[in-house]
C-alpha cells in the first residue's frame, strides 16, 4: 500500500479545536509581555473560576483606555458613582489585575508590572481618586470600592 503524503492525511483530518478557546474567543495577547507569561496567564484563566478566557486582556485594554480619557471623564467615577454598566468598571479591572499579579509568579507578575506602571503613574498624575489610595499597588481601592467587605479580597 502505497504512503500518502502529508497534506493529504491533513486534509482528511477535522480541524482541532482547544476545548476552551471557541471559534470567537477574544485575543489574549498583551502587548510587551512575553510568550511564557501569556501562557501563565491563560492556564491561570482557565483554573481560576471567577475568570474566562480573555478576561485579563480585557481587563488590561479597559485600564489602558480608561486613564487616557480626557481629566473630566475622569472625575464621573468620583461624582456620581460608576458610570461604567456597558463595559466594565475600570478601577474594578485594575483590582482584579492586581489580584493576577500576585497569583503570577515572580517573573509574570514583574512584566505584567511593568506594562502597567506607565498607566499607573498616568492615573495618579491625573485622577482625583489617586490622594485617597497613597500607593502605586492599588490594594486600597478595593476597600474604597467595597467598604462592606471586611478585609478585601485576598
Amino acid at each position: 500500500m502505497p504512503r500518502r503524503r502529508p497534506e493529504q492525511v491533513r486534509a482528511t483530518l477535522a480541524c482541532r479545536r482547544r476545548p476552551y478557546a471557541p471559534y470567537n474567543s477574544p485575543s489574549v495577547v498583551i502587548d510587551g509581555l512575553s510568550a511564557r507569561t501569556l501562557a501563565e496567564i491563560s492556564r491561570l484563566e482557565r483554573a481560576r473560576t471567577y475568570l474566562h478566557p480573555g478576561d485579563v486582556a480585557r481587563a488590561v485594554r479597559l485600564w489602558k483606555d480608561h486613564v487616557r480619557l480626557p481629566v473630566r471623564d475622569l472625575t464621573h467615577h468620583d461624582e456620581r458613582g460608576c458610570l461604567y454598566d456597558c463595559c466594565g468598571d475600570p478601577l474594578e479591572a485594575r483590582v482584579l489585575l492586581d489580584g493576577i499579579m500576585q497569583a503570577l509568579s515572580c517573573r509574570g507578575a514583574r512584566e505584567l508590572r511593568a506594562q502597567l506602571h506607565r498607566f499607573d503613574e498616568l492615573w495618579h498624575r491625573r485622577s482625583p481618586l489617586s490622594p485617597l489610595l497613597g500607593d502605586i499597588s492599588f490594594r486600597g481601592l478595593h476597600t474604597i470600592l467595597y467598604p462592606g467587605l471586611a478585609g478585601g479580597r485576598r
